[in-house]
């Protein structure tokens, strides 16, 4: 299938390894052009040359911590610059940390700069490129109910967490990441009729070079067998690859008719509907 992204400028924070690098890969082969942002200068170098070898006509990299909100801005800038606008923006920052009830302020202060505040930032910071993107390409809405679809309006999707969704996960990892879903479904009623089609997605426990489930198999083995056994239905992890082709697919024109939803990726894994 051809998700119609040739020509599209895609920008990706978190776009280095993972998940994001998976999705920044998945959209090149489609030959989108894209901008990775991520805090290690080498990585995200590395990253933007896999993308062009796999077919991107250009791959920026930029080195910034997406959770400082002035590099942030200068990255969205430096993006903004190189690509000649933005259609997509994907934001997959984020992480855990232990605590419950009883986590201090810092504590929560950290969890909500890696998970919630890069995607409100990233938002608000991008809107003015994503609108004239929408703009140029006739994405605004019709003049009447029964005008024909068009299908082609600028995207902003949210990467967050089936914890998110469900308990399971670290208390502050869980009430940012469902502060997230809901961020996307909000601003997908507010943004829809200025040509911007907003979302997110939920995935599961995903296995990549680097990760966290990485480290946790190292570490333990037989105790993580079991939770896969236990949790997984599928009975393996998925992989990067998984959910990249997912979001190339959620960012595309093809899915025009998805707005405010969380999509779920995760092998059967969520015991939520």
């Amino acid at each position: 299938m051809d998700l119609q992204l040739e020509g599209s400028r895609a920008l990706l924070l978190g776009g280095g390894r993972g998940l994001g690098g998976a999705a920044a890969l998945a959209l090149s082969e489609e030959q989108a052009s894209v901008a990775l942002v991520a805090r290690t200068r080498k990585a995200v170098e590395e990253r933007a040359r896999l993308c062009r070898e796999a077919g991107a006509p250009k791959a920026v990299a930029i080195a910034a911590d997406a959770t400082v909100a002035a590099e942030l801005e200068r990255a969205i800038r430096e993006a903004a610059s190189a690509l000649g606008g933005l259609d997509i923006l994907v934001t997959l920052v984020g992480g855990s940390q232990p605590g419950g009830t009883e986590l201090d302020d810092a504590g929560w202060d950290a969890a909500l700069q890696r998970n919630l505040w890069p995607a409100v930032r990233a938002t608000r910071l991008a809107l003015p490129m994503l609108e004239a993107s929408a703009r140029e390409r006739g994405a605004l809405p019709p003049a009447s109910v029964d005008a024909p679809a068009h299908r082609k309006m600028s995207v902003v999707l949210h990467v967050a967490s089936i914890w998110g969704r469900e308990g399971g996960g670290a208390m502050s990892y869980n009430a940012t990441k469902a502060a997230l879903i809901s961020l996307a479904h909000e601003q997908a009623h507010e943004l829809a009729p200025r040509g911007i089609r907003v979302l997110s997605l939920a995935p599961g426990s995903i296995l990549h070079p680097g990760g966290s489930w990485e480290r946790r198999l190292r570490s333990d083995p037989a105790g993580i067998a079991e939770f896969v056994r236990r949790e997984i239905p599928f009975g393996r992890f998925g992989t990067a690859e998984e959910v990249g082709d997912t979001i190339a697919f959620l960012c595309s024109p093809r899915a025009s008719w998805i707005a405010g939803a969380c999509v779920v990726v995760d092998g059967g894994q969520s015991r939520s509907f």
